[in-house]
């Protein structure tokens, strides 16, 4: 699934490809795609004759911002957007297409066809599910240590699955809790309220530094993922542990190891993340 980082790519990219288009109607192959409203004739009025005006971000949720309407998109496992003209033959897996009036068309494709889309009037987007409740975002002023520590401490779950949860911090996911907390030194079998101040501090700056470069990067190409200009991330290259079982450490050389924590398939190095 597309964490933060990726996110983060494919809404700099979609800024470029599709701020400034209006829409002239919308086609929806998979009506099980949109979850709100619940009709996509309804879906499809609303959005004629508007003109994408902004592409926000909210963890891993895309925003298209709209003179009237707030589209909250999320990607799921393989949700990909591209820009296509409009005479350009439309590749399998391709579920909905925003028509635009310049003769472009900004197709969503999404192979096992888990991804959604939620459409709240502008400046609603927030009050309910699926962005209400979430946590703080990793860059911002509110994500902190303080913050970091608060939550940890009244949690008796493992590491991994705290910081999975996106009440928590939004944006991380198996790939980059995996390297934060390899960075870190951090078991994830850990308790979560068994860190130390000390611990904390540094799982804090690591999560921060690590989304950062990947941000940087890109993001990670694992699987499928390309941003919406066709282009893969390249952070994979710089991966400490997700996806390198039985290869040794780069810090110690021990060969890394796999197993399942939370039921995530979780990589780390046996000897400088001890438990």
């Amino acid at each position: 699934m597309p964490e933060l980082p990726e996110v983060e790519t494919v809404r700099r990219t979609l800024e470029v490809l599709a701020v400034g288009k209006e829409i002239d109607h919308v086609s929806v192959f998979w009506p099980k795609m949109i979850k709100r409203p619940n009709e996509v004739e309804q879906f499809n009025d609303a959005l004629r004759g508007q003109t994408i005006k902004e592409i926000g971000r909210r963890g891993k949720f895309l925003i298209f911002y709209t003179e009237d309407y707030s589209l909250v998109s999320h990607l799921r496992m393989e949700g990909k957007y591209g820009l296509f003209d409009a005479d350009e033959p439309v590749e399998k897996h391709t579920h909905v297409i925003f028509h635009f009036t310049d003769g472009k068309e900004l197709r969503y494709k999404d192979v096992r066809k888990f991804g959604t889309m939620h459409l709240y009037g502008k400046g609603t987007e927030f009050d309910t599910q699926p962005l209400a409740d979430l946590g703080p975002e990793p860059f911002s002023e509110d994500f902190s240590v303080e913050w970091l520590s608060d939550k940890l401490k009244k949690t008796n779950r493992k590491i991994k699955p705290a910081l999975l949860d996106q009440k928590i911090l939004v944006g991380l996911g198996n790939i980059y809790v995996d390297e934060a907390l390899f960075r870190a030194k951090i078991h994830p079998e850990r308790i979560a309220n068994s860190l130390s101040p000390e611990e904390e501090a540094v799982l804090y700056k690591e999560i921060v530094s690590t989304l950062s470069e990947a941000v940087e990067k890109g993001g990670s190409t694992i699987r499928s993922y390309v941003n919406s200009q066709g282009q893969i991330g390249m952070f994979q290259l710089q991966l400490y542990v997700y996806g390198c079982k039985n290869e040794p450490c780069k810090v110690c050389g021990t060969l890394l190891e796999k197993t399942v924590v939370g039921g995530r398939g979780t990589h780390y190095c046996p000897s400088c993340q001890n438990l």
